[in-house]
């Protein structure tokens, strides 16, 4: 078979290529560590409003109490209230970050300047718990994960036992629900003249990278570190195209963390866009293979025959229309 044939047939049997229905969607962040982070989410309810996915949730890594809270300030401004929000417990990077404090701002009445009722990250449900339950409630093979943070709260879900929720330990619930798990981690090309660039979703929880890596059991798809730093958000965009309210949590965010006129590398958004539109030939794919994770949190892939793991590739064109994607989705007004 074509290259090109067996790449789009693992697309359709994996990611749900070509499918009527919306994509179902878990969301695993680390929000606050970098802007794309919140880019992604806006995209994602982008995404939503046009059909093409189902929000389930949206899980945290990092561990910072506003960091939940952020979130469900960014849900809300979406129109989605009360989506489920799950949080990690004894997690890594529990600095506050430099836009989560977003969620305190109040205006002159005295009212949030982004309305939410999660104050904090501790009084939304464990993260393992909560995805332990909505797999559970799920068709089987119709949850696609997005994991654009650290590897915790899935090695969690992974390593899970049986409990009320579910008969099924937790690498026999994922078997059984998730059709395919999108990752922003690692590196699989020269970066910056480097061939051995230790990535940071990985590097800040090794133990976890090396068990996903290794035990993982549906197809992944893996958006290395050259990935976001080729497909860059152009600033003139977050200067010009979310004006249409006073305030808006991208915007706000995106001067917070790094101020135009710095077009922000956007890691987490391929992984967004290969979850949900996999079959628009956005990104060309790698052929089939196995990543491990060393000691020291490189990633390196070996190609092997039925693989479970493949990665993504960039050259210009798709660039250029990756990036095009990322502002019309990104820029999208809430529907209201």
């Amino acid at each position: 078979m074509p290259r090109r044939a067996t790449v789009l047939l693992f697309l359709v049997l994996t990611c749900g290529g070509f499918a009527a229905e919306p994509v179902a969607l878990i969301f695993d962040t680390d929000i606050g560590n970098d802007v794309d982070d919140v880019l992604a989410l806006g995209m994602i309810h982008a995404l939503q409003s046009r059909g093409h996915c189902e929000l389930l949730a949206v899980t945290v890594t990092k561990d910072h109490p506003l960091a939940g809270a952020f979130t469900d300030a960014v849900n809300t401004f979406y129109g989605k209230p009360d989506l489920p929000i799950g949080t990690v417990r004894n997690g890594a990077t529990r600095e506050q970050g430099k836009f989560n404090g977003l969620a305190t701002v109040k205006n002159a009445d005295g009212g949030w300047r982004y309305p939410h009722d999660l104050a904090s990250g501790s009084e939304a449900p464990e993260a393992t718990g909560l995805l332990r339950r909505i797999l559970a409630g799920r068709p089987d093979k119709s949850v696609v994960l997005v994991q654009v943070g650290f590897f915790t709260n899935y090695r969690r879900l992974l390593e899970s036992k049986p409990d009320d929720i579910s008969p099924l330990g937790g690498r026999e619930l994922i078997e059984k629900k998730v059709r395919m798990l999108s990752v922003m981690a690692g590196s699989f090309q020269t970066i910056r003249d480097d061939n051995h660039y230790l990535e940071y979703n990985v590097i800040k929880d090794i133990p976890s990278a090396r068990v996903l890596a290794e035990k993982w059991p549906t197809p992944m798809v893996w958006s290395g570190f050259e990935i976001g730093i080729t497909a860059t958000y152009p600033s003139v965009s977050i200067e010009r195209d979310y004006d249409y309210v006073a305030h808006h949590p991208l915007k706000d965010a995106y001067y917070l963390y790094n101020p135009p006129p710095h077009d922000r590398p956007t890691w987490d958004l391929t992984s967004v866009l290969t979850a949900v539109w996999p079959d628009r030939d956005l990104f060309a794919f790698s052929g089939p293979g196995k990543v491990t994770v060393e000691d020291d949190g490189f990633t390196r892939f070996k190609p092997q025959k039925g693989g479970p793991h493949r990665f993504l590739i960039l050259d210009d064109l798709r660039t250029a229309r990756v990036r095009e994607a990322m502002v019309q989705l990104c820029s999208q007004p809430p529907t209201k």
